[in-house]
């Protein structure tokens, strides 16, 4: 089969199209024809040579995919030749073949083309995981989504309005727009504002219940103020950096802050089982009667796989940028 290969890691021309070995699936495993594949941050760490796959994880980028059951292991019952799936993955979505566990596989809903699902799985399911499992989201919570329009953003604005919560968001302005379209209650300029003083602003002072956050020490400070008393702060990625100067464990005290952090693609299967099988009973659905939405910003064929890199690189995209494999 064919992959995409990065022989020395480096800038997105490293990368090439060339023959691997197809993968065989094992006895509790299926393999994939991949449809199409969708880009998330990690791909370009590990492109860099920054982000090493977990141990016995495909070292071929890609974190999420569908596509159509070509072969199952003989203690798979539950999925059979030709069946339309879509998943998580711990790396090998930039191929035309991938090995999945059986208990990761969702079904692709008729309603949904294969590039819709495949810009579903790694963004959804981070956001479900760090509003739900990590954030303790309830009704009426007030939450500060920051990168809005980022997938896993346009993710979390659209899960925790659909739990009834008010999605506050950060995003340069042109980004505003596709924000409040899928519900955020109030946008954030992070070029031109402050934004602790406008969650002050929105909140009467009460401050936010649960923070999402991607940026990391630059925002660090911000975000405690921001935070409500019992607020939650949920850490998982440190794009500005990871080192905070002078942090006054007295003032996270005095709210009673909770900050929590998480990585997906490392989780042990059974972690990765039970939030893929809670997200397909109670959050698939709403794919299908129109309540949530895969927001796709642009399509490539995975050949131009370096341009889409280099989109995402330049921060351009607004919502998921997607690999087309099959046509």
């Amino acid at each position: 089969m064919r992959a995409v290969r990065v022989p020395d890691p480096g800038a997105p021309s490293a990368m090439t199209i060339g023959e691997v070995p197809t993968p065989t699936p094992g006895a509790d495993e299926v393999r994939v024809q991949v449809h199409a594949t969708a880009l998330n941050r990690a791909d370009t760490f590990q492109r860099r040579g920054h982000y090493a796959p977990p141990e016995g994880a495909s070292s071929i980028m890609g974190l999420e995919m569908a596509g159509v059951v070509q072969e199952t292991g003989p203690d798979v019952t539950d999925w059979h030749e030709g069946d339309r799936v879509f998943s998580l993955l711990a790396g090998g979505g930039y191929a035309e073949q991938v090995v999945v566990h059986k208990d990761l596989l969702m079904a692709v809903p008729p309603v949904l083309s294969m590039r819709e699902a495949a810009a579903i799985p790694e963004v959804f399911l981070t956001a479900y995981q760090a509003l739900h499992w990590l954030g303790g989201l309830q009704r009426d919570h007030e939450v500060l989504v920051h990168a809005g329009a980022s997938g896993v953003g346009t993710a979390a604005i659209q899960l925790a309005r659909e739990a009834g919560a008010r999605p506050h968001i950060t995003a340069s302005a042109p980004k505003h727009d596709l924000c409040r379209d899928l519900g955020a209650a109030a946008t954030i300029d992070y070029e031109s504002e402050d934004f602790a003083a406008r969650v002050d602003d929105l909140t009467g002072g009460a401050g936010v219940d649960v923070v999402i956050d991607f940026i990391g020490a630059p925002y660090f400070h911000q975000n405690v103020e921001a935070l409500s008393v019992d607020g939650r702060i949920v850490q998982l990625a440190t794009l500005g950096g990871s080192t905070v100067e002078e942090v006054s464990l007295r003032a996270l005290m005095a709210k009673r802050i909770q900050l929590l952090t998480s990585t997906l693609r490392d989780r042990s299967l059974d972690y990765k089982v039970q939030l893929t099988q809670e997200f397909a009973g109670d959050i698939v659905p709403r794919f299908v009667d129109g309540q949530l939405r895969p927001v796709i910003d642009s399509t490539y064929d995975w050949t131009e796989v370096a341009d889409a890199h280099r989109r995402m690189e330049n921060n351009a995209n607004a919502g998921k940028i997607v690999l087309q494999v099959v046509s």
